[in-house]
């Protein structure tokens, strides 16, 4: 139902009324564009802070868990070593026990065989705790960076933040503005405003017509082309870019933005 009322509304007005009213959502739009311009690139640069900030942490959390691993890999190695020792001290009782050269030399392969995985072991324990230091020296770096990586975001958020609290009302207001002039224009011609507006640079749909030429390109405007301009009866576009053009006098009486 409203968007019904809000048409039929649309329908009753004017073209001068309809021209007021773009002038005046051209003007509220642009004091909405200046506030994005103050927050800059502050949201994008936030977000790049939290990303970077997500990727250290997700770093960190792997980097401890390989040290976790290499330390229980270290662990798993020493028992290997304590369990081959008992096994050594194991085969050297039978050893002299033993009946016959058969079972001699098959419990000393078996002592050999021990002493190599507990060599074996040692040499893995000496490379696990060397990669340990590496990787120690790596997450010392990254927590580091992580902790310099938060203080950034921590500063650049509360950069946006402040600035958000300045502009938060204004904006709500100005917002506010927008949707009621919106409400008096019909939906072709917003469509249309809203389109030039995307495709200019300084984000200027609307232009008054200043010193005989287009307040957005500044190319002549004709004369019988300012006339028509002048008296407010159709919706008049400039022929070189396209902006909606209208006088200075249909300022006088109009809402203010501000």
């Amino acid at each position: 139902m409203t968007s019904v009322k809000v048409k039929a509304k649309a329908d009753d007005v004017s073209v001068e009324e309809k021209l007021r009213a773009l002038y005046f959502l051209q003007q509220v739009d642009s004091k909405i564009d200046k506030i994005k311009i103050v927050r800059g690139e502050l949201p994008l640069e936030v977000r790049d802070f939290e990303d970077i900030v997500a990727g250290l942490e997700t770093r960190v959390n792997n980097l401890n868990t390989e040290l976790k691993s290499l330390d229980d890999n270290i662990s798993e190695k020493k028992n290997l070593i304590k369990d081959a020792q008992l096994l050594v001290k194991k085969y050297q009782t039978q050893q002299s026990n033993v009946r016959n050269n058969r079972e001699y030399d098959s419990i000393t392969k078996e002592i050999e065989f021990q002493n190599l995985e507990m060599q074996l072991a040692e040499k893995r324990i000496k490379e696990y705790k060397a990669a340990i230091i590496s990787k120690q020296e790596i997450a010392q770096q990254t927590e580091e960076e992580l902790k310099n990586r938060q203080k950034d975001l921590k500063f650049k958020q509360k950069e946006l933040d402040d600035i958000v609290a300045e502009t938060e009302k204004e904006e709500t207001d100005l917002l506010k503005k927008s949707k009621s002039a919106e409400a008096v224009i019909e939906d072709r011609l917003l469509s249309a405003y809203k389109r030039i507006r995307s495709n200019v640079a300084n984000g200027l749909g609307v232009v008054t017509v200043d010193r005989d030429a287009c307040g957005g390109c500044y190319n002549k405007i004709p004369p019988q082309r300012q006339s028509d301009i002048r008296t407010h009866k159709k919706i008049i576009v400039c022929e070189h870019c396209g902006r909606i053009l209208v006088d200075a006098e249909i300022l006088i009486g109009a809402p203010s933005a501000k």
